[in-house]
């Protein structure tokens, strides 16, 4: 019940349904905690501290306190390519800090769903990117896709970088955002009949209510809302 969860384009859902499939397990009564290799973009809350809205949420989800586990090694300022942002701060992200944090988070679960940071060939450094990360780790890769024009194209394309990678692939899962697209019935369709995997469910556009506002992690009750609308791979 491990997963990696990467997505067929940057700002298509992926906090959204990782937060989701913690929910899910946990009502399971399955300790399961969320983690990120690397973060790009922060933001100051009232109290001054620096935090990232992608792992606010799967700490949320996590049911974890500020400060209770470090859910991602590196948290850089400016939301922009991880690995450029990095080496504008003369940094350089590795692969081995990434899996030593995990290793530490791991320790604390039972199972640890790892969400990437935009899509499958992001770099990490100048030599890896998460698909290397994704080997590394090995577990089964949950897509999502974002269900706006041009999903057909991004999601076969990532499903042939996972595919060449050897991952093997859980499933995957559509996102409406704010927008619905046009055919989205026919385009879900459609990525059925050629995504040769499980197809686990459909998230309607958040309702008004539960749509996340700037630098604001997902509530509770949005990512209940998500976890309805999808189901769990099989074991």
């Amino acid at each position: 019940m491990n997963f990696f969860v990467t997505g067929s384009d940057t700002e298509v859902g992926k906090t959204l349904v990782s937060g989701a499939l913690i929910v899910k397990l946990r009502d399971q009564g399955i300790n399961a905690i969320g983690f990120k290799p690397v973060v790009a973009g922060t933001f100051k809350n009232s109290n001054g501290q620096v935090l990232n809205e992608d792992l606010e949420t799967l700490r949320l989800a996590s049911r974890l306190s500020p400060g209770d586990l470090t859910l991602c090694p590196y948290v850089l300022d400016a939301p922009a390519a991880p690995h450029l942002v990095a080496a504008k701060d003369n940094l350089r992200l590795e692969m081995q800090t990434i899996m030593q944090a995990l290793h530490v988070v791991q320790k604390q679960c039972d199972y640890v769903v790892v969400e990437g940071a935009g899509g499958l060939l992001t770099p990490i450094n100048d030599q890896e990117d998460l698909g290397d990360f994704a080997q590394q780790l090995g577990f089964p890769v949950i897509l999502v896709v974002g269900m706006k024009l041009g999903c057909i194209n991004h999601a076969l394309l990532t499903l042939e970088a996972i595919q060449s990678r050897k991952l093997t692939i859980a499933g995957w899962i559509a996102n409406s955002p704010l927008i619905e697209m046009p055919f989205l019935n026919e385009n879900i369709q459609t990525l059925q009949s050629r995504i040769h995997a499980p197809f686990l469910g459909h998230i309607p556009t958040l309702p008004k209510d539960l749509q996340k506002l700037q630098n604001q992690p997902y509530s509770i009750e949005a990512l209940n809302f998500a976890a309805q609308h999808i189901r769990l791979p099989a074991p």
